[in-house]
């Protein structure tokens, strides 16, 4: 096994909620790898690149795994649930129902509706969590084994500097200028004589619903403002237990009968009317119309004289700007990280001019470290008008990388390192006390050397 790829090996070895596999039969299909009483079939290895290359259509740069990999990452995971089992670790029932109705709820976003999904798999959602459940099973297992084994794995300083030194020079990467920005994000409040003039409106769609001059679909692609669900005729499936969704929104929901239109409910987001579709338990499908009451200039403007006083408060030093966003913005998502703008592809906290918005740019053209923006209005990923306070913390020179600017993400590679060293010292100990067979399709497959040294001393013994 090669250090730099087991972690990702174990990534690559998630469990999704399959449907290529309904759609698409493997021709003779036959075990190609086993561990203990764990089998793998070869269609288990072709779902899953399938899966792996459905979930990144349309991205840039994506490296498809081989089935050398996959194979390998999947005769780990069963390795590591084996110990598990022998460790006596568990998963409830209830971790499981919930995980798969996860998975479920992203696989009906993905494809626009619970009918979609189904008639795509060939089954039911019941079904098909019904099949994917020993998978899910055996991935939470693995899992837990997995951070068993590295719990206690920590990085020292001392050890960040030595991996440092032993990195060629030449393979340090080079970082082009970057920032480290936070916001505070205040919401203008339409004016109540708006808000109630976009309820009536709402009001009167509710009533054609219910006469039937109009179908709530058609009513969703002329007015609704949610552009999640607006060609999906505004559908939504909630789980009553998910707490990502509004609370206003999921209790007007869960209030309704099959077929009922609420009556209009007000949400962080705006305004809604709910029709519930069907539900059973605790899962309910939804349409939603949903409208959004403009501001006006003044209260742009008497949200802007807020900021600005707010700004004048972290100027003095009277609140720290990780106070003023946990008191001040209306931005849920910055409560959780002090305002922090974090990049969507890793999450780091570094980002070069070209991630920001250009708005955020013009911002911090004149903005020293350390130093507070103006309030700035601004149009949010909703079309909403914002103002917002832009907060510089950092700002770094076109540089190759050092421990004095750099020193998390190199700690943060140091550590990975040190975690693939402890995996792979764990599984040359371990492989050896498992049976093991692999097809010989997959003799040419460098990376499953230890596993082959192992299958070859069961086929030694049984001779």
């Amino acid at each position: 096994m090669k250090k730099a790829f087991l972690l990702a090996l174990l990534a690559a070895g998630v469990t999704t909620v399959s449907v290529t596999a309904q759609t698409k039969k493997v021709v003779a299909d036959k075990i190609v790898g086993q561990v203990g009483d764990k089998i793998i079939l070869h269609s288990d290895i072709v779902n899953a690149i399938s899966d792996i290359k459905r979930q990144t259509q349309g991205q840039e740069g994506v490296i498809l795994p081989t089935e050398c990999q996959v194979l390998e990452g999947q005769l780990i995971r069963k390795a590591l649930m084996l110990q598990a089992q022998k460790d006596s670790l568990t998963v409830s029932d209830e971790e499981i129902e919930g995980d798969l109705d996860n998975r479920i709820r992203r696989a009906i976003q993905q494809y626009g509706s619970k009918d979609v999904l189904e008639e795509i798999a060939g089954k039911t959602v019941y079904q098909i969590k019904e099949d994917a459940k020993d998978a899910v099973r055996e991935q939470k297992l693995s899992e837990q084994m997995q951070s068993k084994i590295l719990e206690n794995i920590k990085i020292t300083p001392n050890e960040v500097k030595a991996y440092y030194s032993r990195t060629p020079k030449d393979s340090l990467p080079f970082y082009e200028s970057e920032v480290e920005v936070s916001q505070i994000v205040f919401h203008p409040k339409a004016n109540r004589d708006v808000e109630e003039y976009v309820s009536k409106q709402m009001y009167d769609y509710k009533k054609r619903i219910e006469t039937g001059a109009q179908k709530f679909e058609q009513l969703v692609k002329l007015y609704s403002e949610d552009p999640g669900s607006k060609e999906t005729g505004g559908q939504y499936t909630l789980n009553r237990n998910d707490k990502n969704w509004d609370p206003a929104f999921m209790a007007a929901s869960f209030r309704l009968k099959e077929g009922q239109v609420s009556p209009v409910v007000k949400s962080k987001f705006g305004l809604h009317i709910i029709q519930m579709v069907s539900r059973s338990g605790d899962e309910a499908v939804v349409r939603h119309i949903l409208r959004i009451p403009p501001v006006t200039d003044d209260e742009i403007k008497e949200t802007t004289q807020r900021a600005d006083s707010v700004r004048t408060k972290l100027i003095s030093g009277a609140i720290g700007f990780g106070e003023g966003v946990s008191k001040y913005s209306d931005d849920e998502n910055s409560k959780f990280n002090a305002g922090s703008i974090t990049s969507p592809m890793d999450g780091s906290t570094f980002l070069t001019i070209d991630q920001l918005d250009k708005d955020m740019v013009v911002a911090l053209k004149d903005l020293k470290p350390g130093e507070y923006s103006k309030p700035q209005v601004i149009t949010d990923e909703r079309g909403r008008k914002v103002v917002r306070i832009v907060y510089l913390k950092t700002r770094t020179e076109p540089h190759r990388e050092n421990l004095k600017e750099d020193y998390d993400r190199v700690a943060k590679r140091a550590l990975e390192e040190k975690k693939n060293s402890t995996l792979e010292k764990w599984f040359k100990e371990h492989i050896p006390t498992y049976y093991v067979n692999i097809d010989k399709q997959f003799a040419g497959c460098s990376g499953l050397d230890e596993w082959r040294k192992a299958a070859e001393t069961v086929h030694t013994s049984k001779n």
